[in-house]
């Protein structure tokens, strides 16, 4: 085993020479936000570390590679499944570096690519592209929360945008420590930037390269094979799933085994025309012949297919009104902001024993109720009316291809159909999308639960029985099943509540085992983190990106030590 010739003090004191204090955090109670993850996953590190730029971030890896510490990189830890935040006990030290300070998203060919760096987010990418009028992979959802750009990449997320496919690329700057412990800054963003680390970093950070220096190699900067793949509906595997060898390239998937300092990516037009169908059914096999329909024959497919359940609907409009109306007003960029401040609210309350459990959850809870319902008329009818709930959405030629396909389906075919205003397709899909916090909220106020489970399971391709009968034996363990997903594609999210005094890890391995039986993958968006076992292909791609187990070991529930 390397040893250190650095004890933590000396080691800290080098850190802080290169970022200074203010971005080096050693006080536990500071440091409790990046300590947690979003929804899962809580440890301790011996700091976090911030640094500000590109040669900074090398700087602190080039330290923490001599010193023999442990890193975990971290973005804006939006995730669910605790994959950016330390878990467990560790052989090495362990620092967090957050890269949430480094921001840069440099346009090139017209807006048609983008280069990202680490701290950059979704939405600051979607403001970005607003004067090219071009859109990234993905716009609604992880994007609502904050999430970063780079964070998609290194965990291969979205995909709800059928027409565009999970996040991923082969362009990508990163570095990685190698089998003797030597960290390596590797170059595969086709711009040429110089020889040496420091040269290559402040050339891209300061975009003293010129145009002569981008090339445009025959590489993928975005998933260019999906649109193919989504509609093979007789195949016998998923669409998509995290463990997919076939994402699994460099920085797309590394999930924090590499240092990524920038990501080239594809942009994608701006529709010129959208509607969305809201489409209600109280038979499964209603949506089933329509996806088979849309996938087998349109011409144009979807930009997406949200499916949700009249269960979720209801737990959407109550616990998540909140959310709703803060994006529907401020837009979705206030969230973080707003979620930091709930989060620092709760740590402050938490000290005092004498104040009542989740108290920031209560009171917005409490103030959403002020509010008129949010939700238009027409699409709380459809609930009354329907237990299953389609959102389609559809562009450009692709509306006149749905609106006939649904007049002449709906003619001999039990449910309905409503053409929504531009105002009840936004919101139709905001109520969707707000469903992950809107589940945790509904738990958190009701102790009297067991624990929540929120698994996201790819289906096959060819799967009929898409919506779960659970078996008795583990039905019966349920509080609360709630369901909802990206239909098209069969990737379902679904969120249970046990009974209290419910084996939470017994009921989630049963449930794991249903869904091998049934051929499904997961996770399926949300990479395993710290809640699923990572497959052999995963584990050896880890292994090959990082040999040392020096970045974010025991992801996927690996080994932590060297």
């Amino acid at each position: 085993m390397r040893e250190s010739s650095l004890d933590a003090k000396s080691f800290l004191k080098k850190i802080e020479e290169i970022v200074q204090k203010k971005n080096l955090i050693t006080h536990e109670k500071k440091a409790a936000s990046y300590y947690k993850g979003f929804r899962f996953g809580e440890g301790k590190a011996l700091a976090v570390i911030l640094p500000d730029s590109l040669i900074q971030l090398w700087q602190v890896a080039s330290t923490c590679v001599d010193a023999d510490v442990i890193m975990i990189i971290q973005a804006a830890n939006t995730g669910l499944t605790g994959g950016s935040t330390p878990y467990g006990e560790y052989d090495r030290d362990l620092v967090i570096i957050s890269t949430v300070k480094i921001k840069n998203i440099q346009i090139l060919d017209k807006g048609k690519q983008v280069i990202s760096f680490p701290g950059s987010r979704l939405y600051e990418l979607e403001k970005a592209l607003n004067i090219y009028d071009r859109e990234p992979h993905s716009v609604i959802g992880s994007s609502c929360i904050g999430a970063s750009i780079i964070g998609g990449v290194c965990n291969n997320s979205g995909g709800a945008l059928l027409q565009r496919g999970p996040a991923y690329t082969e362009m990508a700057l990163y570095a990685r420590i190698d089998e003797n412990h030597k960290l390596t800054l590797v170059n595969h963003l086709g711009i040429n930037l110089g020889k040496d680390p420091e040269t290559i970093l402040h050339s891209l950070e300061n975009t003293t390269y010129k145009e002569s220096d981008i090339e445009y190699p025959q590489r993928a900067a975005s998933n260019n094979e999906y649109q193919q793949r989504v509609r093979d509906i007789k195949a016998n595997t998923p669409s998509r799933f995290n463990n997919d060898n076939r994402l699994l390239y460099e920085a797309s998937g590394c999930a924090g085994k590499l240092i990524v300092f920038a990501v080239r990516l594809d942009t994608f037009p701006k529709t010129k025309k959208e509607q969305v169908f809201y489409i209600g059914a109280n038979h499964t096999d209603t949506l089933t012949k329509i996806r088979h329909d849309i996938l087998s024959h349109f011409k144009n497919l979807p930009i997406s297919g949200e499916y949700m359940h009249r269960d979720y609907f209801d737990v959407c409009e109550k616990y998540g009104k909140d959310s709703f109306l803060v994006i529907e007003k401020l837009g979705s960029d206030k969230m973080p902001k707003l979620f930091s401040i709930k989060n620092s609210i709760d740590r402050t309350c938490d000290k005092y024993s004498f104040l009542p459990k989740n108290i920031s959850d209560k009171i917005l809870q409490w103030t959403s109720y002020l509010f008129p319902n949010h939700l238009p008329l027409r699409l709380r009818q459809y609930r009354d009316q329907f237990e299953h709930h389609l959102m389609l959405h559809m562009s450009d030629e692709g509306v006149d291809e749905a609106k006939e396909y649904l007049k002449r389906f709906f003619e001999s075919n039990e449910g309905n159909y409503l053409e929504c205003s531009a105002e009840e397709g936004k919101k139709a899909f905001l109520n969707r999308f707000v469903a992950g916090g809107a589940a945790k909220r509904y738990h958190t106020l009701n102790p009297q639960f067991g624990p929540i489970m929120a698994l996201d399971i790819a289906l096959r391709r060819n799967e009929k029985e898409w919506f779960e009968t659970l078996p008795p034996e583990l039905d019966k363990l349920m509080e609360a099943k709630l369901y909802n997903g990206h239909f098209m594609c069969h990737v379902m999210h679904q969120d249970y509540i046990l009974k209290s005094g419910v084996d939470e890890n017994k009921v989630k391995n049963q449930l794991l085992a249903f869904f091998d039986e049934k051929g499904a993958e997961y996770p399926a968006e949300h990479n395993v983190g710290q809640l699923y076992k990572a497959k052999e292909a995963l584990k050896a791609f880890y292994k090959k990106n990082d040999p040392t187990n020096s970045l974010n070991p025991g992801i996927g529930k690996t080994q932590k030590g060297k």
